[in-house]
């Protein structure tokens, strides 16, 4: 759509108390002089109507400068809707008072009506500067308008501002967000330095359209990197799933002597965070101290998800606790560390205080407060806290909050309940709750709906890895083994991989990965002699290999040194040589724990004395003397 064609001017409603005053005031410089320290003072929309009566009697209605002042205050006020009706009264509005509002839209989200108005005063022959250039080409990357973005920079050329920094900043932006990146390229191309904001621009852009490569070659290209850039690159990583990459990065950003800010630390938090890198967490932790980075409540919330996700609630609890500040990002992290660790009740009271303390629950905090329910088996509390989401906050439920009430109603092994729920759902289930339903029917044996299930996700084409896995493994399961090889099959004639099952272990600042019978590691013969060493313990303390858990048709020998390889017996083992004894193991796996490989950690951690943490895809494990803080449910 031609940007001539947008043109839409804001109405004024019916009953508008915003009229122009024909009232020629007297001594009107001495009144406007009085009415602009009075708009400064104002604070609140209600206190607004009263100075803008004032301004209607003084006769000042169409002073540009009183104008323009007004309409920025309405901005502050975020009043996007008042401004527009005060901007309707303007008989010649200039380009500040256009800029203006074509900035409050934008801030409140009205990127279509910014854009529209910017129509208008093409219109109307007001003649754009750079600054409403910016802003407008900003509003059409939030709108992904490349056509009217191309229009836009036609008119950076006719209009001479094809030199001005800033535009040059917005195309390469929005042409970064459209995903053309070789008109990016070009305009950055025409700079005569490529310096670290262009770069971090471009590197936003490429890590927004998950090509971490092409940002990584923009930010090797980059002059005078600053914190920014090296901050835009290890966020883009981390959004990426490039932990590692990220934590690379920040180290080679402390070599260059560049200082990082409170973005950068949040950042690499999140990648250890990611990563259950708790040694590197805490020393994240020390450079915020050294450093006299400021511990505002954004940074407290990332070392309290740090600390959580890297199985040291302990220390999560305390960075809570010595907040002067919160606010509902730090209850969400610490209601959510809580239900992973499995302490559904203290994760319920938080939330609980959180609302007595006046806060507005997000939806975030409702995911946490419900995994929590699930957690601890609180079926009757979780429908209560889901159904207030709606009556009590307006809170629309979205798919993950579906998603947690059937995990709730299948790990209780309320399957039918579960399937009922799911059917008169709101919105369209996704391949996460159907999932979350098959493997609830796995666990508990329910053959009848696991198969209505997976052909209703077959059907849809809604079926992904997981759900042939999962199917075959509930056939497995049962000894249905024919049904399972056939499934398997149809994995591998549509071209599906399983997600191979992978645990790491931080030793010494550094993360060691383990896959299924992993052989990479250069200490793997120290490894499985430990790992044999520990086979033989568990015999004698009574260990009997839980077979049913191998979802393979093979020998029961085999099946036995199957389960001994998995991945996160491996890196235990690592662990249990290459640390001082009485120091706790932590382990991250991507996938459920088996029950087999769960009972063999339990003797484990009474035989070497040893805590042992484990995280996997649902929540943690604290393994010590021989009990699982899960208590079996999980």
């Amino acid at each position: 759509m031609a940007l001539s064609t947008l043109a839409v001017t804001p109405s004024l409603p019916p009953n508008s108390n915003l009229k122009t005053s024909s009232k020629k005031p007297t001594n009107s410089n001495s009144q406007k002089t009085q009415l602009l320290p009075l708009l400064k003072t104002c604070k609140s929309l209600t206190q607004f109507p009263q100075i803008h009566s004032l301004i209607l009697k003084s006769g000042q209605t169409q002073s540009p400068h009183l104008l323009f002042v007004t309409l920025r205050l309405l901005s502050t006020l975020k009043s996007p809707h008042y401004a527009s009706k005060l901007f309707a009264t303007i008989e010649k509005p200039d380009i500040y008072h256009y800029t203006t509002l074509i900035s409050t839209l934008t801030a409140s989200g009205s990127y279509k009506e910014a854009l529209n108005l910017y129509s208008q005063m093409l219109h109307r022959s007001v003649a754009p500067d750079p600054v409403i250039i910016s802003s407008v080409l900003k509003l059409c990357g939030f709108l992904l308008a490349l056509n009217e973005g191309k229009q836009i920079h036609n008119q950076v050329v006719k209009y001479g501002f094809a030199l001005d920094r800033l535009v040059k900043m917005k195309l390469i932006e929005l042409y970064g967000k459209c995903g053309r990146f070789e008109d990016a390229l070009l305009v950055l191309d025409e700079m005569p330095k490529r310096d670290a904001v262009a770069s971090t621009v471009l590197i936003n852009s490429y890590s927004d359209c998950g090509r971490i490569d092409e940002a990584m070659a923009a930010f090797r290209a980059a002059f005078d990197k600053d914190t920014v850039c090296w901050t835009s690159i290890i966020d883009g990583c981390v959004r990426n799933g490039k932990y590692n990459l990220a934590l690379d990065l920040f180290r080679e950003m402390q070599k260059e002597k560049v200082r990082a800010n409170e973005v950068t630390v949040v950042c690499v938090l999140s990648a250890c965070a990611q990563l259950g890198a708790l040694e590197l967490g805490r020393w994240i932790e020390s450079y915020i101290n050294k450093y006299n980075i400021t511990r505002n409540t954004f940074v407290c919330s990332a070392l309290v998800d740090m600390y959580s996700k890297c199985g040291s609630l302990d220390e999560a609890r305390k960075i809570f606790n010595e907040m002067k500040e919160r606010d509902v990002i730090s209850y969400n992290s610490m209601i959510t560390g809580l239900s992973l660790h499995g302490k559904s009740s203290e994760a319920v009271q938080l939330y609980q205080e959180l609302i007595r303390e006046g806060l507005s629950p997000t939806h975030i905090t409702f995911v946490g407060a419900l995994n929590a329910c699930s957690h601890g088996g609180l079926v009757d509390l979780g429908f209560e806290i889901f159904e207030s989401m709606t009556k009590n906050y307006g809170l629309e439920p979205k798919v993950e909050h579906y998603g947690c009430i059937v995990d709730l109603l299948g790990r209780s092994g309320l399957l039918e309940e579960a399937y009922e729920f799911v059917s008169r759902m709101r919105i369209e289930p996704d391949h996460v709750i159907w999932g979350s339903l098959l493997g609830a029917c796995r666990v508990h044996g329910n053959l009848s709906l696991a198969e209505k299930v997976a052909k209703i996700m077959t059907d849809d084409e809604k079926a992904d890895s997981g759900t042939f896995v999962l199917l075959s493994n509930v056939y497995a399961s049962l000894g249905k083994w024919k049904e399972a090889v056939r499934v398997r099959a149809t994995m591998k004639h549509k071209g599906i991989q399983k997600e191979p099952g992978c645990s790491s272990i931080e030793v010494q600042n550094e993360i060691h990965e383990f896959l299924l019978g992993d052989i990479r590691h250069p200490r793997k013969e120290e490894i499985y002699k430990k790992l044999e060493d520990l086979n033989n313990v568990l015999k004698n303390e009574g260990y009997f290999p839980k077979r049913n858990e191998v979802l393979q048709d093979i020998e029961e020998g085999e099946k036995d040194w199957a389960l001994a390889i998995h991945s996160e017996r491996l890196a235990i083992c690592y662990g249990l040589i290459t640390t001082e004894k009485g120091t706790t193991i932590r382990v991250v796996k991507n996938l459920r724990v088996c029950r087999d490989c769960h009972e063999m950690i339990k003797i484990v951690s009474r035989v070497e004395r040893r805590r042992i943490v484990v995280r996997d895809r649902n929540r943690f494990h604290h393994f010590e003397d021989g009990v699982c803080s899960c208590g079996g449910y999980w």
